[in-house]
């Protein structure tokens, strides 16, 4: 990010006003980002974080609004601000009530650009910006789902912003299909994992038995995880059916994620898991707080969702670490997955497919692995990482600071 932003001696208002605001000087831009909450395990969240964090160290100022969270410390930590609003709120008064809140925060604190990242708050965010003649930029994370025409109205004040910022290939195509966005609007910038939580030299070996005998894995048995909250469009049934029909008891499979409260649908799985008679094989556990070793541990990492991922952090993480990975043939994963070398695509809900893939990996000798996790590994280094996902982001910054907001 450039240090060619507005003159901080100057209201900000007026300053837009006058025209001036479209070639700033004098200082480092001001961003606030807007989501809803700062929950500890997001990924919109660690990436509002890092990016803020990376504002920061361009020498700009980063402002973040939400309804507050965990990971306000890390906020801190960085040198960002957090301002608390309830902008959490899908109820229609105190989103009508947040444009005002978010207008005189814009003022107040001279702010140049507003990045919204979800819908809610992007609303009232939207409104605030063109009261303040302020630039206004979103990130669009996910199909949404759609429906009657006041869903799809709701949904599209994602792709209002000067730059609408998508998180694959995938998602961009969907924007310009779905709302007709004009490809010179969107910007495709990856997801970023964060190379030093998730690099093989920083998970010692005490992580990975800990976690083994946590979760009671046999010794010599090779691992196959599927990481995903319990919900069913990430695949679960799909997975279990394909253990099932490998027929082997030789492996340990774990479909690693919490239920948040959809005790029927893990209930559901547990019986099935029953049912196949695979009592000693595969086992639900909750939520981890050490991925990294999780993956470390695992001798292949499946995403079988049967819905697209719009990205699929999972399957970037577990490359990261050099795990092969099985991914369903769509979505974000068909840009993140390099057939053959770093893992295998298989048709959506296709169980068969993944039976057979699973079969393929699990055979891999020790060479074959070892090229594997090298290529892997490369792959998220040279277009998944976080500090690439932040340089990028902040190039978006750069090119709508020298537009006339709204443009």
């Amino acid at each position: 990010m450039s240090a060619d932003t507005h003159d901080s001696t100057k209201p900000a208002e007026a300053e837009r006003e006058s025209g001036e605001g479209d070639d700033p000087k004098g200082r480092l831009a001001t961003v606030l980002q807007v989501l809803p909450a700062l929950g500890a395990s997001g990924g919109v969240e660690r990436g509002t974080v890092d990016v803020a964090r990376a504002v920061v160290e361009a020498g700009g100022r980063a402002l973040v609004a939400s309804s507050g969270g965990p990971l306000e410390h890390d906020l801190a930590r960085v040198g960002a601000e957090h301002v608390t609003l309830p902008v959490h709120s899908k109820n229609p008064l105190v989103m009508r009530a947040n444009i005002g809140r978010l207008a005189d925060l814009i003022s107040k604190e001279n702010v140049d650009i507003v990045h919204a990242r979800s819908r809610a708050p992007a609303w009232s965010a939207y409104f605030a910006t063109r009261r303040t003649n302020c630039h206004f930029i979103t990130t669009y994370h996910g199909t949404y789902s759609q429906g009657f025409w006041l869903k799809n109205r709701y949904n599209s004040v994602m792709t209002k912003g000067e730059r609408v910022i998508a998180i694959s290939n995938f998602i961009a195509g969907h924007v310009r299909q779905m709302y007709g966005i004009p490809a010179a609007h969107i910007r495709v910038i990856h997801r970023g994992v964060d190379t030093e939580r998730f690099d093989t030299q920083k998970v010692s070996a005490e992580r990975v038995v800990t976690l083994a005998n946590q979760w009671r894995l046999t010794e010599g048995l090779p691992v196959v995880m599927l990481p995903g909250r319990l919900t069913r469009w990430k695949g679960h049934t799909v997975f279990i059916d394909a253990i099932a029909k490998l027929n082997r008891r030789d492996i340990r499979c774990l479909l690693v994620g919490s239920d948040q409260g959809r005790t029927g649908y893990r209930e559901h799985l547990e019986s099935l898991v029953n049912q196949r008679n695979l009592g000693e094989v595969a086992r639900i556990v909750d939520h981890c707080s050490d991925m990294p070793a999780a993956y470390m541990l695992s001798d292949v990492v499946v995403s079988a969702s049967t819905d697209p991922e719009a990205f699929g952090r999972v399957i970037v993480e577990a490359q990261a670490l050099g795990r092969p990975v099985i991914a369903s043939d769509h979505g974000g994963a068909r840009e993140t997955v390099i057939e053959g070398r770093t893992g295998w695509l298989v048709p959506p809900g296709d169980s068969d497919a993944l039976a057979a893939a699973l079969d393929k990996v699990l055979s891999l000798g020790e060479p074959a692995r070892k090229e594997l996790a090298e290529t892997a590994i490369a792959n998220v280094q040279r277009n998944f990482t976080g500090k690439t996902m932040c340089a990028k982001t902040l190039e978006v910054y750069d090119e709508v600071l020298h537009l006339k907001p709204g443009s």
